[in-house]
């Protein structure tokens, strides 16, 4: 009996652990520095562009297209969209020929921000600060310390 009250209780505390870290945190130990640059650059495309985006506390600016009308995503989900990658400067570096399935927890920082402001079925343009993105190590197609631009397209959340 007592056995079983300790697996009953390991399995609840277990439980709520994981539900705490499905909400979305901003990493807010970032280069600050790098971040305020980013900022006024991606501000500076926004003025130019006549785009009025929208501000999240963290930095980074998004346009809802479509804001969906299914469920709310979590950090914990899994969601299958359909996304276009590209640089400031509109150089695009990824794109998805199908829709595809993606653990949200495993994605850039931008994206962990960015697609929980849309529901399923919604999509969204996120303008990531680079410390938000793949940083001052970029990747083989993305320079250090680019802003990315995406469009997203939520399709399901499992």
């Amino acid at each position: 009996m007592r056995s079983t009250l300790f697996f009953i209780f390991l399995l609840i505390l277990f439980s709520a652990c994981n539900r705490d870290n499905c909400s979305v945190d901003v990493n807010t130990n970032v280069d600050q520095t790098q971040l305020a640059a980013d900022i006024a650059a991606i501000d500076f495309y926004l003025q130019a562009n006549g785009i009025q985006a929208q501000e999240h506390p963290s930095g980074l600016r998004y346009v809802i297209q479509d804001p969906g009308d299914g469920n709310k995503v979590s950090l914990c989900d899994n969601v299958i969209v359909d996304y276009r990658g590209t640089l400031i400067d509109g150089t695009q570096f990824d794109a998805s020929s199908r829709p595809i399935a993606f653990s949200l927890r495993g994605l850039i920082e931008g994206w962990k921000i960015g697609i929980p402001l849309i529901r399923e079925r919604g999509s969204v343009t996120l303008y990531i600060p680079s410390v938000y993105g793949y940083g001052e190590n970029g990747t083989s197609s993305i320079p250090s310390n680019a802003n990315l631009i995406f469009d997203i397209d939520l399709y399901v959340i499992q």
